[in-house]
């Protein structure tokens, strides 16, 4: 077999030889891998100590239906890895890869099932509602796998990876760097491996994989600096069974059965999915692969749907960070592989077991790297005069990410925003309601005030009139700006957009004449 992949090859017959594994492929493997692990680990203590699911019905139902969402989701990514590698006579395509969806997780628990578990004291009732929610998101998908390609051939790439890093900077990677300075004796051995090994590709002793090593020395670590506990390896090893998916119709009806207060948030996060998928694919493209957009976001979409029929609340999606795995070296089929490690430890149950076995600070260094690296692309990825605009469309993911942090707090402090009152956070320096209203439907918030910023960087006032036009729409409605779907939404905000676009408007006009005096002028030379 062919090890190194990174040559274009030919048969006797003339037709590209894919290699099915290539050096670099192990390395991806074990980030993507480890990183689906972090993800997963987490939703399961979400259920478990949140919700209070069973844990039987945890690990028994929902992680073997994730299990079989990774499994095919990621050997189809494999398959339209390879089929562009054909089509392009190349062996050096990436995979895209796949997994169970970051803000989604924390999004289906807190704000759709923990409300009707306290309500209620069912946490099965919650799971339906989960159930269903993550139903329509898959619909919602795939509706958008027909107007997305649409979106993204008149959005800039600015705007749209300026989104993509909003996202890394802040839920991918500020909560992974808080858990290393958390146990930085853990984790910032484990990060310097990671950044020295794909940073400066520089190879380690006897060619073991990077991020195995950084694995196995974090948890040497964490274990002999006795940051972990044997009594709970045992309870967990004690829990262990295998698990078989099935179809469970009568949770997924029964949720559906309720849907009207499921659509307030599951059309935003539903249009945040193909946004952000469009996002990666564009981010995919700049690094040299180049998707069909509609395949990537049928397949999420089904991805959605067939998981909450067989019992999973989490819709799964194409992950940030392909640039990163094609860096490490990824080609073809670390994304397979990652499926079937993660399907296999769904069905035999063991992600208990993990959960006491390996240090979260040993594990989440890769995630920190994923965000450098997709932060870094969105200003190496467009011109430089396009920096404003990447900057731009960062703003309202650090915006949500702050409001969310501030309600967390409070949250725990037994108290809300509302309670405590905008006087007494404004006192504190908070402008807490205009911060929250600037990051509500973050990413597409985020597209489109790239957008306005990217068009006008070019001089192209019209485009960017229209960008402010959609902005005062999508206000309107409440899809961006505004907690929930509904008529007049946000109107203040709207008037806004639409203000800025006469604005926009107005500098078009006077541009064009401009042009046309300089034009009649014969001593002014004409722009060229």
């Amino acid at each position: 077999m062919n090890l190194t992949g990174f040559k274009n090859s030919a048969s006797s017959d003339g037709t590209l030889k894919l290699p099915y594994w290539t050096k670099g492929e192990t390395n991806a493997f074990f980030g993507l891998g480890f990183n689906i692990l972090v993800n997963v680990l987490t939703l399961t203590a979400l259920l478990l100590f949140v919700v209070q699911m069973p844990a039987a019905s945890v690990l028994g139902t929902v992680l073997p239906a994730l299990g079989i969402a990774m499994l095919v989701g990621n050997v189809y990514y494999t398959f339209l890895a390879r089929r562009l590698a054909r089509k392009e006579n190349r062996t050096d395509v990436t995979a895209l890869p796949y997994g169970p969806s970051v803000p989604h997780m924390f999004i289906v628990v807190f704000v759709i099932m923990l409300p009707i578990f306290l309500s209620t004291g069912d946490p099965v009732r919650a799971w339906e509602a989960g159930l269903a929610w993550a139903f329509i998101i898959g619909v919602i998908v795939l509706i958008g796998a027909f107007i997305g390609p649409f979106i993204r051939k008149i959005t800039p790439r600015a705007a749209m990876l300026g989104t993509l890093a909003g996202i890394s900077i802040t839920f991918i990677s500020m909560r992974p760097a808080a858990q290393i300075w958390d146990a930085a004796w853990i984790g910032l051995p484990v990060l310097g491996i990671i950044l020295v090994g794909f940073f400066t590709n520089m190879r380690l002793p006897g060619g073991i994989p990077v991020g195995l090593a950084a694995l196995l020395v974090g948890t040497a670590i964490g274990w002999i600096g006795g940051y972990m506990s044997v009594p709970d390896v045992q309870a967990a090893v004690s829990q262990i069974a295998i698990a078989v998916p099935s179809l469970h119709f009568d949770l997924l009806f029964t949720g559906l059965g309720n849907i009207a207060p499921l659509l307030a948030t599951a059309i935003p996060l539903g249009v945040y999915n193909f946004a952000e998928a469009m996002s990666n694919v564009e981010s995919a493209a700049a690094a040299g692969d180049s998707y069909n957009l509609r395949s990537v976001l049928l397949a999420d979409g089904a991805g959605a749907i067939v998981g909450s029929a067989l019992g999973s609340p989490f819709p799964p999606a194409v992950y940030i960070g392909h640039p990163g795995w094609k860096a490490a070296g990824g080609r073809g089929s670390y994304s397979m592989a990652s499926g079937v490690l993660i399907a296999v430890l769904c069905f035999l149950g063991l992600f208990g077991v993990l959960n006491t076995l390996l240090p979260i600070p040993a594990i989440v260094p890769i995630l920190l790297y994923i965000g450098l690296l997709i932060g870094a692309q969105a200003f190496q990825s467009v011109p430089k005069i396009q920096a404003a605009a990447v900057v731009a469309a960062i703003l309202p993911n650090l915006a949500q990410w702050g409001t969310g942090l501030i309600d967390n707090a409070l949250a725990a402090a037994g108290t809300s925003a509302d309670q405590v009152g905008e006087a007494a956070l404004t006192s504190a320096g908070l402008v807490y309601h205009g911060m929250k209203v600037f990051g509500e439907g973050a990413v597409l918030a985020g597209m489109v005030l790239g957008s306005i910023v990217a068009f006008l960087l070019m001089r192209n006032f019209y485009y960017s009139a229209a960008a402010a036009g959609v902005g005062a729409a999508l206000s309107w409605i409440g899809l961006i700006h505004a907690e929930q779907v509904q008529w007049a939404a946000r109107p203040e905000v709207a008037l806004g957009y639409a203000m800025l676009a006469v604005v926009l408007v107005a500098f078009a006009v006077h541009k064009r004449n401009e042009r046309a005096e300089v034009e009649l002028d014969p001593e002014v030379p004409a722009e060229t």
